[in-house]
């Protein structure tokens, strides 16, 4: 924590920057209190009345998502790793966000649950409902202080601001506008968040393009600036792990990350998938991920962008958290402030920052709504208090709301013990994500899995993550098997740890469904593959469908991996 006190601050805002910023809390603030009156039932403040349109529920789906990780940890690993980190937008989410609206969503949606762990209680009964939402609960609470940290971090580095003063007063105002307007509040702050981000950030990607001449001048300068490495190519580095910086093989690009870790997160995360579920119809509610995806695809240019500027116009090359402690230099964390510093002047400069603190209050408001749900509904309502009114389960969200924020301020303290931030969010994702993804996926489009089998599956792919993780903690040489080389990095250790757990509980998964008697058909109906007759949509035309857009997103998604090979 040296580096925090020691270090002077980067940037000295105007007045006119601190009235933008200060009008942002006021505007959240308000937009919590407006919406209170709007939510008075359970379906209101835990859904937002299930109301939402599909450009709503579609932005909501990605901005609950652009986050302190998404903003300056991604600009960082850019810096890192040049452009391979855009892999975690691209190939890392556009498929499974699409499959989420083709597939999965019908499925959520027609059974009417209000969450993940719901579902799976619907599927495979009340153990493994319990079991993922305790295990999504520790989760969020952990996202959400890493979210709370991470913004404290920035004020600290960039206006020397105090960090407990940081984390109180954002965690306070999330509160405040979630207990207020619950999931209705959060979605609407959220594309509020989204917009600011891109005003915000889309400024330095601009300004930079422009001081280095284009794509190309950026990449010229880059290979001038490191003519070790190649920091400019996506997919033509990755066949093997010695050719590229981040160590990694393109198996577990498309297998650990494109395949278990993106599929796992888009359409299991209740973070997530929550705001999809507020959709006021089916059409709608499956077009939400994929409009998201649009939007998605376009995230690298204000967020990949500016870390691979860093690499063309810093004069200095950054260093990790450790070197960068020990010289007093600046880290890879700080590649977006130092950016921001260069380019935005006062009043744009407020703008820039007000961008940050909007992702990172939209990350801490999407892991709070979503941890007050599942308490609520598949906790406290599951396994405390079946019998409780409608009233009494909405007080319990707004009071879990309050509860998960407090816990969240613990964990943002605790994040401060982690030397890698990005090492212990990937943990987390390896831990309860991947597992939860093979249950999810099984038990949807396969109707031979059983509760036993959907149950000790998660169980036993979350235990073997942990143990993985634990093993390669105790003895960095056990990394080599894990990862399949010797030459692997932590990143990769990440895919292929989530790739392992993945298939560990489908096996399992198969083997004790086969072991445990088959459900009658009759008692899937609306939850699985084969069992379910789908709404139809002839009566659509074709340019409306989900299936049209879907298309035209992953054509998209081809062509721009082919420009960038």
């Amino acid at each position: 924590m040296a580096i925090l006190i020691e270090q002077t601050r980067l940037l000295t805002l105007s007045t006119i920057d601190v009235l933008v910023i200060a009008i942002y809390f006021v505007m959240v603030i308000g937009i919590g209190l407006y919406l209170k009156k709007f939510t008075q039932t359970g379906d209101d403040f835990f859904l937002a009345g299930r109301e939402m349109s599909a450009w709503i529920a579609g932005l909501s789906f990605v901005a609950a998502n652009l986050g302190s990780l998404e903003l300056m940890g991604w600009a960082a690993a850019a810096y890192q790793y040049g452009i391979l980190a855009t892999h975690w937008y691209w190939i890392g989410a556009i498929p499974a966000m699409l499959f989420l609206g083709i597939v999965m969503m019908p499925f959520y949606y027609i059974s009417k649950t209000h969450s993940v762990p719901g579902y799976l209680k619907l599927r495979f009964g009340e153990p493994s409902r319990a079991l993922s939402a305790v295990s999504f609960a520790l989760m969020t609470v952990f996202m959400s202080g890493i979210n709370m940290y991470s913004m404290a971090l920035v004020m600290k580095v960039i206006l020397g601001w105090d960090i407990n003063f940081s984390i109180w007063v954002s965690s306070l105002t999330v509160a405040a506008y979630v207990v207020l307007g619950g999931l209705l509040s959060a979605i609407f702050n959220e594309v509020l968040q989204f917009v600011l981000i891109w005003l915000g950030a889309i400024l330095i990607s601009i300004i930079g393009l422009i001081e280095t001449g284009g794509w190309e001048g950026m990449v010229q300068r880059i290979h001038t600036n490191f003519p070790g490495g190649d920091y400019t190519h996506l997919w033509s580095t990755l066949g093997t792990f010695t050719d590229n910086p981040m160590g990694i093989h393109w198996t577990g690009i498309v297998l650990g990350l494109g395949w278990v870790i993106s599929f796992g997160y888009w359409t299991t995360d209740f973070l997530v998938v929550q705001r999809v579920l507020s959709a006021k119809d089916l059409r709608s509610a499956r077009l939400a991920p994929i409009i998201g995806a649009g939007f998605k695809m376009c995230v690298p240019f204000i967020v990949i962008v500016p870390g691979l500027l860093a690499l063309a116009v810093l004069p200095t090359k950054l260093t990790g958290e450790a070197e960068a402690l020990a010289t007093g230099g600046h880290s890879f964390n700080e590649v977006l402030p130092l950016m921001l510093a260069r380019y935005c002047g006062p009043g744009l400069l407020g703008l820039g920052i007000t961008a940050l603190i909007a992702g990172f209050m939209s990350g801490m408001a999407g892991n709070v709504s979503a941890f007050a749900t599942v308490w609520t509904y598949d906790i406290y309502r599951a396994l405390i208090k079946r019998d409780g009114t409608d009233d009494h389960y909405v007080s319990m969200g707004r009071w879990c709301t309050i509860l998960g924020v407090l816990v969240s301020i613990g964990t943002a303290y605790l994040v401060m013990q982690f030397a890698s931030i990005m090492d212990y969010v990937q943990a987390l994702f390896s831990f309860f994500i991947a597992p939860l993804f093979g249950t999810v996926i099984l038990g949807m489009l396969w109707k031979r899995a059983t509760p036993a089998g959907g149950f000790w599956g998660l169980l036993t792919g979350t235990l073997a993550s942990i143990a993985m993780w634990a093993a390669v903690k105790a003895d960095p040489g056990v990394l080599k098997y894990i990862a399949v080389s010797p030459h692997a990095k932590d990143m990769a250790e990440n895919m292929y740890r989530a790739l392992w757990s993945w298939l560990i509980c489908v096996f399992v998964t198969v083997i004790l469904s086969y072991m445990t008697k088959a459900q009658p058909e009759s008692e899937l109906n609306g939850l699985v593959y084969g069992c379910t007759v789908l709404p139809k949509e002839d009566w659509v035309p074709t340019y409306k469908r989900p299936m049209f857009w879907a298309i035209v997103i992953a054509v998209i998604l081809v062509i721009l991996n082919i420009l960038v090979w």
